[in-house]
């Protein structure tokens, strides 16, 4: 499950990204074309070239302008010189009329210069002068007159009375949507209620009512938001379209909203053949990441098997190969997310790689670490070790740390960087085969023959449960000390799991064949030969409160 889970996130990722960069991409790329307040040389032309001549917010038609002149500036005055002929009605419409003259065509009413026509305004259509003249002399006499019926009390009267038409029709469809939405509320909740009461009792209160009901209401509340800002939009949209002077105002409030959905259209259609090609590369790569972990759930159930790979490598092995996998459709899905290449896209890619390496570099020094215990067979799970100076056994083994449980049932967490440049003894790792050799050292004097210590301390070793009869446990001599020779008792087990416990059986059985026979211990210091040998005589050993084996509340 954790598996599906980290693909899911992955594959979503991936798709977020691809939206993202799909909606973000053609601002990105017109911000990356040209830097914040610097104009490149064609728009610099391109602002000389052409603007619109316009009236109540309607393009009538375009001009061009020169460096000097820019046509910005020249449709503006042109605009201004149509709305003054507009708003004289002493004025006929028609009185306008086309004036040659060498090189140029004057537009003129009574009292009224209007525009200027040039050749080379001409030469940018592709039409003679005097047709182009003609054209756009039409074109002023019907916004003239379309300017003066918008005015007429008449038709204001009319519009006044479709505005309060809307405003009526907008206030009832607000009220009736808040009265739906209250019903529906009223309706939903006992019925969601019940509904979600039986799932928990269902769930053994595993599914908690409370979170469940907000994120409900929550949802029936944005709708009924989303509903009530339509309706706004609406309506305002036609008021104000209504009246000449608020025309431009309802077109561009009409443009806020239908240019980001035209643009947002336009690059998913234009993104439409990389999307698929990720659809497609995401379902490739989803198989085979199920093949591929099919593959390894043989290797680690031994139904699959390679010479000199251990199957205990098998899921590791898989996670690596997972990440390669995730991280080769990343690759070759990368260049056909949509704005992908924009200046923008990469640069927040490269933040975002710099925010990972600074913060994941012990992370990523662990992982490696882990890997590279795994790979070596430092240790399994359930080994006895030892990490610098941390005893246990492993008790859980991750990508980052270790988990050591000590003998005193403390859960020790060692990273594994740590370990990799530390020194680690395994005890198990050759007591499952060979066995591991516990040993032990006692000191004792010369006037004690070596074979009777040798015999001794193979007794102690022969009454201690849990030590194997073979191999044979064998003494050393590992020093002949100024006053002691020092005896050194080696014996296999193959429970290292149980080595404190041995250890002290053995300590406790070398004991007693010591005072059994009266061999005195000189070590751990010796100064001189006592009046007696320092021994325990056979009748003490069960002094209290001591008690024997087999007596009532012995161990």
């Amino acid at each position: 499950m954790i598996i599906v889970g980290r693909r899911f996130v992955l594959f979503a990722a991936l798709f977020l990204l691809s939206l993202g960069g799909m909606l973000l991409g053609p601002i990105a790329d017109a911000s990356a074309q040209v830097p914040a307040g610097v104009a490149s040389e064609s728009e610099m032309a391109a602002e000389h070239d052409r603007a619109p001549v316009t009236l109540d917010g309607e393009e009538l038609f375009y001009v061009r302008g020169i460096t000097a002149y820019p046509a910005r500036e020249r449709a503006k005055t042109i605009s201004g010189q149509v709305r003054a002929l507009a708003a004289d009605r002493s004025v006929s419409p028609d009185s306008l009329r086309a004036v040659e003259s060498d090189g140029r065509t004057s537009l003129v009413a009574p009292g009224y210069f209007v525009v200027w026509i040039f050749d080379a305004d001409a030469e940018d259509e592709g039409i003679p002068r005097s047709i182009l003249a003609e054209a756009l002399r039409k074109k002023i006499v019907l916004a003239v007159e379309t300017y003066r019926e918008d005015r007429a009390p008449g038709a204001l009267l009319t519009r006044s009375i479709y505005a309060l038409a809307a405003t009526v029709v907008a206030l009832v469809l607000l009220l009736v949507t808040i009265r739906i939405f209250r019903s529906l509320y009223k309706l939903l909740e006992p019925r969601l209620t019940s509904r979600i009461e039986g799932l928990r009792v269902k769930s053994g209160d595993a599914i908690r009512i409370e979170p469940l009901w907000m994120l409900i209401r929550g949802l029936i509340a944005t709708a009924r938001v989303l509903t009530i800002i339509v309706i706004v939009y609406f309506y305002l949209n036609f008021a104000l379209a209504l009246y000449p002077w608020t025309r431009a105002l309802s077109k561009q409030i009409f443009a806020v909203v239908l240019d980001p959905l035209r643009s947002m259209g336009a690059g998913l259609v234009g993104a439409l053949p990389g999307l698929i090609f990720i659809a497609i590369l995401v379902i490739i790569a989803r198989y085979l990441l199920k093949a591929v972990r099919l593959f390894f759930a043989g290797i680690d159930q031994k139904r699959v098997a390679f010479a000199g790979f251990e199957s205990e490598w098998a899921w590791p092995t898989y996670r690596i190969v997972y990440v390669l996998i995730i991280a080769l459709t990343v690759v070759f899905a990368y260049p056909h997310i949509p704005g992908s290449d924009s200046g923008a896209f990469k640069g927040v890619s490269i933040l975002l790689g710099v925010l990972v390496s600074l913060g994941s570099s012990s992370t990523i020094a662990n992982v490696i670490a882990g890997y590279t215990l795994i790979y070596r067979r430092t240790f399994r799970i359930g080994d006895i070790v030892r990490i610098n100076d941390i005893e246990g056994m492993v008790s859980e083994r991750a990508m980052l740390v270790t988990h050591v449980r000590t003998i005193k049932n403390e859960d020790i967490v060692v990273p594994n960087s740590m370990i990799l440049a530390g020194t680690v003894t395994n005890y198990s790792t050759l007591a499952r085969t060979r066995g591991l050799i516990l040993h032990t050292s006692v000191g004792i004097g010369y006037e004690t023959s070596w074979r009777q210590v040798e015999a001794m301390l193979l007794l102690a070793a022969e009454r201690t449960a849990g030590l194997l009869k073979d191999p044979p446990p064998f003494v050393l001599q590992k020093a002949l000390g100024d006053f002691a020779v020092t005896y050194e008792l080696n014996a296999y087990t193959d429970d290292p799991t149980g080595k404190v416990r041995l250890y002290a059986e053995l300590h406790r059985n070398i004991l007693d064949a010591f005072n059994e026979y009266g061999v005195q211990i000189m070590t751990p210091a010796y100064e001189g030969d006592p009046e007696r040998p320092k021994t325990v005589p056979k009748d003490q050993w069960f002094s209290p409160p001591a008690k024997r084996p087999g007596s009532p509340g012995a161990k």
